[in-house]
Order: structure tokens, then C-alpha cells, then sequence
């Protein structure tokens, strides 16, 4: 499970080993400016859509790139029965790889929290 954490102005999300494989990479550092909106999310799984480079297992999990062919770009690493966290992004200022990061964590209501109160702060 990827891990989450908000260090100074930047969100830093580190890869397990397998899902490197299927994410390409094994960090993605945010920078808060890049974040337009932020969602705590149930079913983080429903939300990755259209064509991927990535693994699914039906209803349990999908890790990797969705939307390669239309719509919004996603990097997701979401699990079944896992709160979720939903980021909406500004792509030049993440990067220009990106439209939005969809994950699972048992701690995303209190990253949403830290995430929401970070970006006031900078309002």
C-alpha cells in the first residue's frame, strides 16, 4: 500500500515494490500548489476510469495509469475496502504528467484534513 505523507509543501507518496511495477516509478512528489481539490472518498476503486497500463483485480484492486487515451490522466493505487484520497490537479503545476492521484490509505481522512488546512493556509 502506498504510503502518504505531507512534508513542508510537498506531498510525497512512496510506492510499495509491486505496485512500482505497475505505476512506473516509485515516488511522486506533490507540491500542494499543484492541488485544485482534495476528497476523502469510499470506494476510491470506482474512480479510475478508461483505458490503462496497469493491474486490475475485479471489485479488489487497480494500481497504475488510467485514462491513457481520453479524459482526465490518473495515477491510482486504490484497494477494496480502503478509504480513499482523491486528488484533483492543476497538471502543469504537478508536473505535467497527472489530472488527478486516487488512493487508498487507512489514514486519508486525516491526510484530507492536513492536505484541506495546508492549502488554506496558502489562500
Amino acid at each position: 500500500m502506498a504510503s502518504v505523507m505531507v512534508i513542508n509543501d510537498v506531498i510525497d507518496i512512496r510506492f510499495t515494490g509491486w505496485e512500482r511495477v505497475w505505476v512506473g516509478r516509485e515516488q511522486f512528489a506533490l507540491p500542494l500548489t499543484a492541488v485544485r481539490h482534495v476528497a476523502l472518498v469510499d470506494n476510491p476503486l470506482r474512480l479510475a476510469r478508461g483505458a490503462r497500463r496497469g493491474y486490475v483485480v475485479s471489485g479488489f484492486a487497480k494500481i497504475g495509469v488510467w485514462g491513457l487515451y481520453g479524459g482526465p490522466r490518473q495515477l491510482v493505487a486504490a484497494r477494496r475496502a480502503e478509504p480513499g484520497l482523491h486528488l484533483v490537479l492543476d497538471r502543469a503545476s504537478a508536473g505535467g504528467e497527472f489530472d488527478q492521484v486516487v488512493l487508498s490509505s487507512p489514514a486519508a481522512p486525516g491526510l484530507v484534513e492536513t492536505i484541506t488546512r495546508a492549502m488554506a493556509a496558502r489562500a
